[in-house]
Parts: C-alpha cells; structure tokens; sequence
C-alpha cells in the first residue's frame, strides 16, 4: 500500500468510526505499513478530530516514530504502541474508544481481562472456525509512559502470540490485521462481541 493510498483510506475510517461512536472527538488513532524493511508507517497525527479526519492529517513515520513525511499534525504518543504491535506481525493497526471497550476494560481489570465465547460473530476473528471459541481479551493499566506501555504491549503479544486485541483501562480497544481490510473487520466483529458481552451483563442480576 502507498503512503497515499493508505492516507485515503484511514482517513475514510476514521470519520467511519466515529459515525459509528467508536472514535468520537479527537480520540481513537489508526495506521497501516507501507513498507518492511525499512519499516514506514502510516499513522494519524496527534488530536486530530475524527469526524473531519482528511488524508493530509496522516503522517508517515520510520521504525522509532521519527516523521519521515510531514502533514497537519505531530504524530501520536500511541505511535510507540502502534509500533510495538507492528513489531509482531501486524500490517495494520486500529485503536477506538467506544463506551462498551471503555467501560468492559475497567470493570474487568481485577483479573487482567475476560473471556468471550458462545457468539457466532466470533467466527470473523482470523482463524476462528467455530462459535465454540474462546477468545480472551487482556487489559493492561493505563498510562501516559508510553515507552513503558509499548513495552508492556510487546510483552503481551510475545506471551499470547493468538491474540486478536488487548483494551487499555477505561480508555479503549486496539486490534489489528496483516492487512488494513481485516483489521477493519477486527473492529467491526470486536465492537459488537463488546456491546453483546456489556449489555448481557446489565442483564445479569447485581448482589
């Protein structure tokens, strides 16, 4: 993908996202690699509102998140985290806040994630064949070390190597894919498999 293709269409997303509520404001950020060796990123500039995201407020960044070509913007302290998914395979990178990964995250964080299963919709996860799977999704603390979050995240990913996503504490979701089209579908089946697990549980009696 070139770095103006991949502008287009995570500029297309974002204000497809935050249609959707899962990217409102300036929150939320989005990137696709453009090339391996040496590693080009595309990725949104920093508080840029998702709505009117344009192709110019995409940046493209080196290895270390040094601007390699500039637009609106400097690039995102999340740029590290970006980064470290990269780092383990990943082709394209997607980070929402919606209401459901916000509040799923916190009232999970005591035991370091949660478990979804049963949902037929978890047959849109890469390599998911059945509705009998189980998907655990960890949550890490947050924090604005972002050096130390980045690490953590690389740390995470090297331990659960089947993983589709991780929630950051009361602040979101990141998913990824080998491409940009099956991240998108990550989100998409993501979001849903949130709101279903959060809206059972309202469901659920409270002692």
């Amino acid at each position: 993908m070139t770095y103006q293709a991949a502008s287009e269409r995570l500029a297309d997303l974002g204000r497809e996202f935050y249609r959707r509520g899962w990217a409102l404001g300036t929150s939320g950020n989005f990137s696709a690699v453009i090339d391996r060796e040496p590693l080009h990123l595309a990725i949104t500039a920093s508080s840029v509102d998702k709505g009117r995201l344009t192709a110019d407020q995409i940046l493209e960044v080196d290895s270390t998140g040094h601007v390699l070509k500039p637009g609106q913007g400097k690039p995102s302290a999340e740029t590290l985290l970006h980064l470290a998914v990269v780092g383990c395979g990943a082709g394209a990178v997607l980070h929402t806040h919606s209401v459901w990964s916000t509040i799923l995250s916190d009232y999970h964080m005591g035991q370091g994630g949660f478990f979804i299963e049963g949902y037929e919709m978890l047959k849109g996860l890469d390599g998911v064949g059945t509705h009998e799977h189980r998907e655990w999704l960890p949550i890490l603390e947050n924090s604005q070390d972002m050096e130390a979050l980045s690490a953590e995240t690389a740390l995470l990913l090297r331990e659960y190597t089947n993983l589709d996503g991780f929630l950051i504490r009361r602040h979101g979701l990141y998913t990824w894919g080998k491409e940009l089209d099956e991240a998108t579908r990550h989100v998409e089946i993501l979001e849903f498999l949130l709101e279903s697990v959060g809206r059972r549980q309202m469901m659920e009696p409270q002692y």
